[in-house]
């Protein structure tokens, strides 16, 4: 048989990126396609819990099944998992992203939640992002990576609860290089900016911009990106924290309380 690969996104079923990810990942095997209905960005691994889920089939897309699902990423993995996909996926592919997920962008992202509830279910998943967020972003620099690692991970699998997260520069021209990075130390400076509505109401939007904290650290996701080069991070969805400097005194006060 050939592999079973199952892809979805953040951005919605409409996106233009998860469309240039099925047309470049058909060669590699039977592509089932589920969605959200409508661009869920921000919602890391957000399920739902209080609301009723739909899913719709669509028209095929070049071969592809096509589904969309009125909840968040992750539910769309849920519900192909146990109700979709004939067999247990080979692979799962989130993407391709409208906008970056480096850095500490990785906790937020709708897309990477999909790939680490992939990789929870023990698939090897992997999430392409674009550092474009216009709806008609030119997905053309993505295809070489996307060929290269689907290709290798296929082959390779990857190690149990470990994805790739994967993200792309949108400068001029075709990267020509690929780098296994470390996710930059920064943060966002984030701001709600206070408006007043016709009636006189408050209300809040969210604006705020990323703080680089090592610019100069050629080993970061960022650099790579900055300097035109693709930057890959192996993401471990187990996320305790060893004993390191600072908690030498946690094990001391363990025990009866």
């Amino acid at each position: 048989m050939r592999p079973l690969i199952l892809v979805t996104n953040d951005d919605g079923i409409d996106a233009r990126g998860v469309h240039c990810l099925i047309d470049r990942l058909l060669p590699f095997g039977d592509i089932v396609c589920v969605c959200p209905d409508a661009p869920r960005s921000g919602q890391s691994m957000a399920i739902t819990v209080n609301d009723p889920l739909k899913l719709t089939e669509l028209p095929d897309y070049n071969g592809a099944k096509m589904y969309k699902v009125s909840g968040t990423p992750v539910d769309c993995v849920k519900l192909s998992m146990h109700h979709i996909l004939p067999r247990k996926a080979d692979l799962v592919v989130s993407g391709i992203n409208h906008g970056s997920n480096s850095a500490i962008n990785v906790l937020y992202s709708g897309t990477m939640g999909a790939a680490m509830e992939g990789c929870a279910f023990g698939i090897p998943s992997i999430g392409f992002s674009l550092t474009d967020h216009s709806a008609d972003a030119d997905f053309t620099p993505c295809y070489a990576v996307i060929d290269k690692l689907v290709k290798a991970v296929l082959e390779h699998g990857l190690p149990q609860d470990v994805c790739l997260n994967v993200n792309v520069p949108d400068k001029k021209g075709i990267p020509t290089e690929m780098r296994l990075c470390k996710p930059c130390i920064g943060r966002w400076n984030d701001e709600y900016q206070e408006y007043v509505d016709p009636h006189g109401h408050k209300f809040y939007w969210l604006t705020g911009t990323f703080e680089n904290l090592e610019p100069d650290n050629e080993e970061t996701d960022e650099w790579c990106l900055d300097h035109g080069i693709i930057s890959v991070v192996p993401i471990n969805i187990e996320r305790s924290a060893p004993i390191t400097p600072g908690l030498e005194w946690l094990p001391s006060i363990m025990g009866k309380v």
